[in-house]
């Protein structure tokens, strides 16, 4: 036992504290938390399908489509067919979508280096390198352990177990 919180204990709250900071940013540009998530996705380059951006992003398909609507109607994102298959849209950021996206990137980052500077400058450095080195390792990697973690379980002192 190392006597730390654990790092989704000590994370949740800073998360929540940060996301509230973001929202009147959002809020200004009128742009929607997946929205700015999915102007994020499409700042890369367009994408095939609707499918594929919401697994790229971590969101339910079905659950996206009002953000896109709201995004396209904004002139933020365009959604065109595709010329191989008619029954597929490419997805597209905009200039002006891209613009929103920077805008609101800087101002949310203002905010945070605001934030970071209450760390010593070799601490945020260092805490910032290793946020990057967590947030590319593959999701199964964080939630699954590997055969080298894996422990016989615990055996309870049941009467069945006796």
């Amino acid at each position: 036992m190392t006597g730390r919180r654990d790092l989704a204990e000590m994370m949740h709250p800073l998360l929540q504290s940060l996301i509230a900071a973001e929202l009147p940013v959002l809020a200004a540009y009128g742009v929607s938390m997946w929205g700015y998530t999915v102007l994020g996705a499409l700042d890369d380059g367009s994408v095939r399908t609707q499918a594929a951006l919401a697994e790229a992003i971590g969101a339910d398909k079905t659950r996206i489509i009002g953000t896109l609507d709201q995004l396209q109607t904004a002139g933020l994102i365009t959604r065109e067919p595709d010329p191989h298959d008619r029954r597929v849209r490419i997805l597209a950021i905009t200039d002006e979508g891209r613009e929103v996206r920077r805008s609101v990137r800087a101002e949310i980052q203002a905010n945070e280096e605001r934030l970071l500077a209450r760390l010593p400058e070799a601490d945020r450095h260092g805490f910032l390198r290793a946020l990057q080195a967590l947030y590319q390792l593959p999701r199964e990697q964080i939630t699954e352990k590997s055969p080298l973690d894996r422990r016989p379980a615990r055996r309870s002192n049941t009467a069945h177990d006796r």
